[in-house]
């Protein structure tokens, strides 16, 4: 009698049955089994918030493997991820065996681990718990709140400002941070200041450098020396003036090593030091968390990277300073061990930092079993976590103070040296920070660079000697931009959204394309300020910063069991209810003021010559202002329709620049070392490709050199020829199957990145990168494939397959090229081979080419479904009224009943 255990991915199911042997089987959920069906209705609040749930094909069939597999069993073991989504995983789990009535004499239990290790899965199974009923609660009511904004809010969106793709309870807050960044840098105007610096000879002819401090008896403040006049006569003074030491202070300081990681401070790091996302980071973080194939076993090499607890379990502490030791000396062990106390205001939530699960396994030793991004990854983690067990760096600070005869001209200088390097040896952040911003062209202030320089020897009273005496013209410099790191950093700060969140939140701006990001920097799109814009016009509380940081802490109280999830949810849709309802009557010219007046600084800058931005260019005496479109928003002339002028929504001189200085069309990237062509980058009509070599000509016929498109989340500025020849080589072999020895590969098609064996295709999804796709992720993704997909048997006639698969209007039979939909009633995993050759017999159409046109010789149009912000709900559009009975052409107000209609059912 075997013992089931669940677990969420194939990866992990796999692992941990090595870890347990015969007497256990071990299922994957591929993460969540149902969820919220994308309609009205999923959520009612009117009925104290019920909610229905819905299993998709792949969540019934794994189900149905788990109920089949419980058929005889004793126990059930709940081993989902130790956090909110996963406790709600094994929620969902065990009510749909409960409804299948797969649990009679079944007794179920709830495991949690923090790292796949034997040690670890063998302690979780001896120790089991019920499910946390708190934390599925949370659960609930966030997944509530996100559905309930989402197909709320966005279709007042899509009604009153067309264009726009979402809102979200997180997503739009983080949006609004980003525009308001660009605003303030928008707003700013430098501001000239100048500095005085004089390099110094001791006695002994030893040279250094000070800062002019004092001039005329006075302390200087930042803008003292306002100009070149006022930087030259402080200047003379200095040359003019016999300086010497009036003191010499000295003092040791401490610098303690920083926690080991939580998932925020990880995503910042790696991306401040390794140039990767908060979405790459992840990934690359689960594939450790799962086990990497190292000497033919599956090993995990870091604990559970959703976190916010910077706490280590005791036997993990003291397995690190026991390395610490015997790596470095006695001298670099502290001597007791250090504490790290986590700020999450919810402890439950708060779990073991991130960390190497065995402190022996040192990057060296495992890194020519992982690629490069991953071993990069894992390294940061290992030396953050030893380095956060040593002992203190110790560093000897002087500053000299200097001053001529009279004391009006005083100048100081400041310096530093490591006494001891302590954890500095393993881990010194600040010299890895400069140099990633270096590699990315991004210019990194020197303020503190005094600090680095070691001063001569010196004492109080010793003559000097003045040499060279420099003026320095400085110009303030605005607030930089948002990187990934210091979004995330001020999202905690503030205390929105939560670290398991933040990855998909900053990828959604990204894909609806309200921001982009340059030079690892995100630059709001105008499409991102209208919204924000918007939102901030008509929905200002539900932006507001304290008001979604508030709502944080009311999910917290309910996880930590401190609040009533449903009293929690009244309060909020009393509110919110009412906001969207004031909508029901806005006119779309009281938008367009709105917006006019909020963003016509930006859209309208005033001209080089002083002229006003919104002056037409073609009447000249017409007045710029935003438009709104079916398309969207655009610019155009008050004095249409006698002027017709328009503009896209850009600020004027924007739609000439180029992305990656393609301004030219094309910029090179080096040569191929194989076949000694040019390799560049190019624009065309359809984005950004790589290209090798030139068009040539043969036999009278021109050949076509070798092309390949970049993907959506590569970054054209930071694309090296490496990357370039990759994209070129494609498709690549990743592996081979390990049942039918089949080749794995990877490559880029029509519909973007996929990986394939045979002729089964996936794509790749948002953190998956072609280039470096590993097996352990392909066979993954082809599992996800391999679920749309069923084998009925071979076809009579021909021997050749016959197949169901699950399209977009549901399953349909495929052999040899002809396609026949099942009928109603006819389940995909019960039709048999006999049922499904008469319907193609029947029925059955060939397939037609992909991308074909339409009867009419045009392509359908893509369907717009809404845009689900960090993981929130897909509102569906609100349906249109039947065309049979026309608005006549005069009553465009015909429209209001629909979208009255619309009004409600998004309700």
């Amino acid at each position: 009698m075997t013992d089931v255990v669940v677990v969420e991915s194939p990866a992990k199911a796999k692992t941990i049955n090595k870890y347990l042997g015969r007497d256990f089987r071990v299922l994957a959920s591929f993460g969540h089994v149902r969820d919220l069906p994308p309609k009205d209705g999923s959520v009612r609040p009117e009925e104290d918030f019920a909610m229905d749930w819905e299993a998709d094909d792949r969540g019934e069939r794994q189900v149905r493997e788990i109920a089949q597999a419980l058929k005889g069993a004793r126990r059930l073991f709940l081993a989902t991820d130790p956090d909110r989504e996963g406790e709600a995983i094994s929620w969902h789990v065990k009510d749909m065996l409960a409804r299948r009535g797969a649990l009679k004499g079944v007794e179920v239990n709830r495991i949690t681990f923090n790292e796949i290790t034997k040690r670890a899965i063998q302690t979780a199974i001896a120790a089991p718990r019920d499910l946390d009923t708190p934390l599925i609660e949370a659960y609930l009511a966030r997944r509530a709140l996100d559905y309930l904004v989402g197909f709320n809010l966005s279709p007042v969106l899509w009604r009153k400002l067309p264009g726009s793709k979402s809102a979200g309870r997180v997503q739009s807050v983080a949006l609004r941070l980003i525009c308001e960044r660009e605003a303030e840098i928008e707003a700013f105007r430098a501001r000239e200041y100048w500095t005085v610096e004089a390099r110094f000879q001791t006695p002994t002819g030893a040279p250094f450098t000070a800062r002019l401090t004092h001039h005329e008896g006075k302390k200087l403040e930042q803008f003292d020396l306002p100009n070149e006049a006022a930087a030259l006569a402080a200047k003379r003074a200095v040359e003019a003036g016999r300086f010497g030491v009036v003191s010499v202070e000295k003092k040791r300081v401490r610098r303690n090593p920083p926690p080991p990681f939580t998932t925020s401070t990880l995503q910042m790091e790696a991306s401040r030091k390794l140039g990767l996302g908060a979405q790459q980071t992840m990934r690359l973080a689960q594939q450790l968390y799962e086990g990497v194939d190292i000497a033919g076993e599956t090993v995990g090499l870091i604990t559970y990277m959703r976190t916010d607890g910077v706490q280590m379990a005791r036997e993990a502490i003291f397995a690190i300073r026991d390395h610490v030791k015997e790596s470095f000396g006695g001298d670099y062990v502290p001597g007791a061990p250090r504490e790290y106390q986590s700020k999450a205001k919810n402890a439950q939530e708060a779990h073991e930092a991130i960390r190497p699960t065995d402190v022996t396994r040192t990057p060296e030793q495992v890194g020519p079993f992982l690629d490069d991004r991953q071993r990069r990854l894992y390294e940061l983690i290992w030396k953050r976590a030893v380095a956060s067990q040593m002992q203190s760096a110790e560093l000897d600070q002087t500053t000299v103070e200097i001053a001529d005869g009279p004391g009006k001209t005083r100048l100081r200088a400041t310096g530093s040296v490591v006494a001891f390097d302590g954890f500095l040896r393993l881990y010194r952040e600040d010299e890895d920070d400069r140099a990633a911003d270096a590699r990315a062209g991004i210019a990194t202030a020197a303020a503190d660079d005094d600090d680095e320089k070691t001063l001569p020897p010196m004492r109080e009273k010793d003559p000097l000697k003045t040499g060279a005496v420099a003026a320095t013209q400085h110009f303030t410099q605005p607030p930089p931009r948002y990187s990934e790191a210091t979004l995330v950093k001020k999202l905690e700060e503030l205390g929105i959204g939560r670290p398991s969140t933040y990855a998909s939140i900053l990828q959604v701006l990204q894909d609806r394309q309200y921001v982009r990001l340059e030079k690892r920097r995100f630059l709001p799109e105008d499409r991102g300020r209208l919204v924000t814009a918007f939102l901030e016009s008509f929905f200002e509380k539900y932006v507001d910063y304290g008001f979604t940081a508030g709502l944080e802490e009311k999910l917290d109280d309910i996880s930590g069991g401190r609040a009533d999830w449903r009293a929690v949810m009244r309060a909020f849709w009393e509110d919110f209810s009412a906001a969207i309802a004031a909508t029901t009557d806005l006119k779309i010219s009281d938008v367009i003021d709105a917006l006019d007046e909020e963003l016509g600084r930006h859209f309208f800058p005033q001209k080089a010559d002083g002229s006003d931005g919104r002056v037409c260019p073609a009447c000249a005496n017409g007045r710029l202002g935003l438009r709104l479109g079916r398309q969207g928003a655009f610019i155009g002339c008050s004095n249409y329709p006698e002027c017709r002028y328009t503009r896209p929504l850009a600020v004027p001189g924007a739609e000439a620049e180029g992305a990656a200085g393609l301004n030219e069309g094309q910029r090179e990237m080096g040569v191929d070392p194989a076949t000694g062509q040019p390799v560049t980058l190019r624009r065309g009509p359809y984005g950004l490709y790589v290209q090798l070599g030139e068009e040539t000509e043969q036999d009278g016929k021109k050949v076509k050199p070798r092309r390949a498109s970049l993907t959506r989340d590569m970054n054209p500025e930071t694309l090296d020829l490496q990357a370039a020849l990759g994209l070129l080589s494609l498709p690549r072999v990743v592996g081979r199957d390990p049942e039918t020895g089949e080749e794995i590969t990877a490559g880029i098609g029509r519909f973007g990145p996929y990986v394939r064996l045979g002729n089964v295709y996936q794509s790749l999804e948002p953190g998956d990168e072609v280039l470096t796709l590993g097996m352990n992720r392909a066979m993954e993704l082809l599992a996800k494939a391999r679920a749309k997909v069923r084998l009925v048997g071979q076809h009579p006639k021909d021997a050749q397959p016959v197949e169901i698969r699950k399209g977009r209007f549901g399953p349909y039979a495929l052999h040899s090229g002809m396609v026949a939909n099942l009928p109603r009633g006819m389940e995909m995993e019960a039709a048999t081979l006999d049922e499904v050759v008469a319907l193609l017999a029947e029925k059955g159409k060939a397939l037609p080419p992909r991308g074909a046109k339409g009867a009419k010789g045009k392509a359908k149009p893509a369907s717009r479904k809404a845009a689900a912000p960090d993981g929130e709900e897909k509102p569906k559009a609100a349906p249109r009224k039947a065309a049979a009975k026309k608005a006549p052409a005069r009553k465009p107000a015909a429209k209001k009943p629909a979208a009255k209609t619309a009004t409600r059912k998004a309700k």
